[in-house]
């Protein structure tokens, strides 16, 4: 059994060589294609088998649309990872779907899980029971390009009204009036569905789900949002759905001054051919500020047994300990997700990190029953007022009826 006092001292830089070793053997770890997160595994796959060269981890990735489709079939096969990576908003599915098993109390105590990691674990939790565990917990902030700022002659914005403002100034559009370089990124199928639905639903005084956890947006706030949003590209004509196919290409191609992204874009922006800056997330008039935090667990896979289930445990305990953390910040930038890991001063003062470290002392996590499906919803809801020019107050109440019947089919 791999026991609370071996996983201090994995935690702690000890090699699992002083604690006594298994017989060799083979783990499988999943996750999906990140470049810089593929990165990170490699360094911290290569430090376990350092410290337990009986234990060896192969690394297996899949393209994110056929991410959960390969852990079910290879469920349904009777195989699968023996260490696999989730987002928590699937977290439903794969216990519902028995792809991952509860991890063992005595193993990761839950005392010191609820103790050291931020609060937002909770999410990995149903019933009494933990089913898995972060490297990094990550939060929205927005990215701008400090040359075109500088050319324009703005500075970051702070509020909803100065985001604007800094939208119509940054803009730059052609002889026919079509954009060639957007002020602010619109992309729903990226970040923009939290930033609507956690940051500016709340900022016109709503809130998107109620205690019950049903939908609540249907309401004048969550039409003012939504409004607030389409009128980047219908009424200001600073943004544009579909422009480069993706915000964060545009943002990444000098052709966009502002984007809203998260933590796991710092190591892939670190290339971009220009100087950016991060500020938080601009605040409403009276000064409310809102943010999204999520996060990517690790689980102990389903079919983990005998020497390599002992095997996933100490790997599990190894990725989500604080030196893997520090690894997985420099290597992709996401936020530790042990409270003292990540609000170091120098963190707390670093004019990238900071902003997002900021930010997770007002998120907001949503509980998802089926992220992809719920997220499709809201990318439908813009779409039909962008392109097929429904009404507000119609795309809200369409998008309220279908998220709250996956909703209901997920508590089933």
């Amino acid at each position: 059994m791999f026991t609370k006092a071996k996983m201090t001292a994995l935690a702690a830089g000890i090699s699992f060589l002083a604690l006594g070793s298994a017989q060799a053997v083979e783990i499988e770890y999943w996750q999906y294609v990140f470049d810089s997160r593929v990165q990170a595994m490699d360094k911290l796959i290569a430090n376990f088998e350092a410290a337990n060269p009986d234990i060896t981890v192969k690394h297996t990735t899949f393209p994110y649309a056929d991410y959960q489709t390969r852990v079910v079939a290879a469920k349904v096969a009777g195989q699968g990872p023996d260490v696999v990576q989730l987002f928590y908003g699937w977290t439903d599915q794969f216990v519902n779907g028995g792809l991952i098993k509860p991890l063992d109390p005595a193993v990761f105590p839950h005392d010191q899980i609820e103790s050291e990691f931020f609060p937002i674990v909770s999410a990995m939790k149903r019933g009494e029971d933990y089913y898995g565990l972060p490297t990094a917990v990550r939060s929205l902030a927005l990215f701008y390009n400090k040359a075109i700022f500088e050319e324009a002659g703005v500075q970051p914005p702070s509020t909803l009204d100065e985001l604007l403002t800094a939208a119509e100034a940054t803009t730059k559009r052609d002889g026919g009036g079509n954009i060639t370089t957007a002020g602010i990124t619109m992309d729903m199928a990226g970040q923009d569905h939290h930033w609507w639905r956690e940051a500016l639903i709340r900022q016109f005084g709503g809130v998107p789900y109620d205690a019950e956890g049903n939908v609540a947006y249907d309401d004048a706030a969550g039409a003012a949002a939504l409004k607030f949003y389409t009128d980047l590209q219908t009424e200001q004509k600073v943004g544009l759905i579909g422009f480069m196919d993706e915000g964060q290409a545009a943002f990444r191609a000098g052709m966009a001054a502002m984007t809203i992204d998260g933590t796991f874009r710092l190591g892939a922006f670190a290339s971009n051919p220009f100087e950016w800056g991060v500020v938080e997330l601009p605040a409403n008039e009276d000064g409310l500020r809102s943010n999204y935090s999520s996060y990517f667990a690790n689980a102990i896979g389903a079919t983990a047994e005998g020497e390599e289930l002992e095997a996933a445990q100490k790997f599990l305990a190894y990725i989500s300990s604080p030196e893997a953390m520090e690894i997985w910040l420099e290597t992709v930038g996401e936020l530790p997700a042990r409270r003292d890991v990540a609000l170091t001063d120098a963190n707390l003062a670093d004019p990238i990190r900071g902003p997002f470290l900021k930010g997770l002392e007002y998120a907001y996590t949503t509980q998802f029953y089926d992220e992809a499906a719920q997220r499709q919803t809201s990318i439908d809801m813009v779409n039909r007022v962008l392109l097929e020019g429904q009404s507000i107050e119609d795309a809200i109440a369409q998008a309220a009826a279908a998220e709250q019947a996956i909703i209901d089919g997920g508590r089933q």
